[in-house]
C-alpha cells in the first residue's frame, strides 16, 4: 500500500484513507435528496442561531440547551438509521447501549466533578483573583462577535490539548481509549476514559466573562457543527463548510487505523484551526480502530491508562535497576 503525500506525510500507508473531497462518494438520487443533504447542516446552524440570538430571556438558559441537544441527537440518529454512510457503521441494539452508558457517565459524574474542579471552577478562581475590569470592553462587543470568539477561543485551546495527547505519552494513554472505536454513531464522541474526557472539555474562553446568551450561542455552534464528527450519515457539505469546519470525513481520518492519518484533524469545531498549523487532511476513512479494529470494553477503557502507565512505568524502571555485565 503506497498511500498518498500530503506535505511532507504520507497517508494511507497502513491502512485505506481516501485523500481529497474529489475522490468522496455523493448522496446520489434525486433533487429533493440532494438538496436534504446539502443544506442540512447550514440550515440547522442558522437556526439555532436565530433561535439563541431571539428567545426571550424565560426560555434562554441552559436547561433549554440541554433539551435541544438531545432532541437534536435523537434526530440525528433518525438519520443514521434511515441513511447511513457505511453499512458496516450501523449501530446494533448492543453498540447504543454502550453509547448510552458513556453519555449518562458525561451528564453525571463528569458534570459533577467538573463543577469542583473542571473549567468552570478554574475559570471563576482566576476571575476572582485579578482584576478584570480592563477586558470589560469584551462585553460591549456584538452578541454574534462575542459567540464566535467564545467558540473559537475554546476550540483552540481543545486543538492543542487533543494535539498533546497524540504527541505526550502521559496524556496519550488517557486519549487512547478513544481510538478503538471502530465506527462512528452520533453519541461515540462521548466514548472514552472518564480522565480524558474531563482534559478534552478543558477551555478558555469564559475566563472574558461574556454575556450568558454569547456563551448560549457559542454552545450552539459546537452543536451544530462539532456533532456531526461522530455521526454514521453522509452529506454533501457544501465547500465553505467543509473550509471551515470539522465535518465527519475529516474526523473519520483522524480516527483511521493509518499512523499518520490519525495525526491530523485534532479541532473539534474550526478544522481552520488545523489548516492554520498544517494538521488538516481533507478525505475519508472506513475502517477506524487500532490493533486491528479490536473494540475495547467497558471495563478496559476504564482502568486502561492507570494499568498502561504502571506497565510502562515497571518496564522503565526495570531497565533501569539491571546492572550492566562485567
Amino acid at each position: 500500500m503506497d498511500g498518498v503525500r500530503v506535505g511532507k506525510r504520507v497517508i494511507g500507508a497502513q491502512s485505506p484513507v481516501t485523500v481529497g473531497w474529489e475522490n468522496i462518494p455523493k448522496v446520489e438520487g434525486g433533487p429533493l435528496r440532494r438538496s436534504f443533504f446539502t443544506w442540512f447542516q447550514p440550515t440547522m446552524l442558522f437556526a439555532l442561531i436565530a433561535f439563541w440570538y431571539y428567545a426571550p430571556n424565560s426560555i434562554a438558559k441552559a436547561s433549554t440547551a440541554v433539551a435541544i441537544g438531545i432532541g437534536f441527537k435523537i434526530l440525528l440518529l433518525g438519520l443514521e438509521w434511515l441513511a447511513p454512510r457505511h453499512e458496516s457503521w450501523r449501530l446494533t441494539w448492543k453498540e447504543l447501549s454502550v453509547d448510552l452508558f458513556y453519555v449518562s457517565l458525561g451528564y453525571t459524574v463528569l458534570g459533577l466533578i467538573e463543577g469542583f474542579i473542571g473549567s468552570d471552577a478554574v475559570i471563576e478562581a482566576v476571575q476572582t483573583s485579578f482584576d478584570w475590569h480592563k477586558l470589560a470592553w469584551f462585553i460591549g462587543l456584538p452578541l454574534l462577535l462575542q459567540a464566535f470568539i467564545i467558540s473559537f477561543v475554546f476550540d483552540f485551546g481543545q486543538y492543542w490539548m487533543h494535539r498533546g495527547m497524540h504527541n505526550w505519552y502521559p496524556l496519550w494513554v488517557t486519549h487512547a481509549p478513544h481510538h478503538y472505536i471502530t465506527q462512528l454513531n452520533v453519541n461515540k464522541g462521548s466514548v472514552g476514559n472518564p480522565v480524558e474526557l474531563f482534559l478534552i472539555g478543558l477551555g478558555i474562553g469564559g475566563l472574558f466573562d461574556f454575556l450568558p446568551r454569547a456563551a448560549l450561542l457559542a454552545g450552539s455552534l459546537g452543536l451544530a457543527v462539532g456533532t456531526y464528527q461522530h455521526i454514521n450519515v453522509r452529506f454533501n457539505s457544501p465547500r465553505w463548510w467543509r473550509f471551515l469546519f470539522n465535518t465527519t470525513e475529516h474526523h473519520s481520518v483522524h480516527h483511521s487505523r493509518d499512523f499518520e492519518a490519525s495525526r491530523s484533524n485534532y479541532a473539534s469545531t474550526w478544522v481552520v484551526i488545523d489548516r492554520m498549523f498544517g494538521t488538516c487532511v481533507d478525505g475519508e476513512a472506513e475502517l477506524l480502530g487500532m490493533e486491528g479494529g479490536r473494540p475495547m470494553s467497558i471495563r478496559e477503557t476504564m482502568v486502561y491508562p492507570f494499568a498502561e502507565g504502571w506497565r510502562t512505568l515497571k518496564e522503565r524502571l526495570g531497565r533501569r535497576s539491571v546492572m550492566p555485565a562485567e
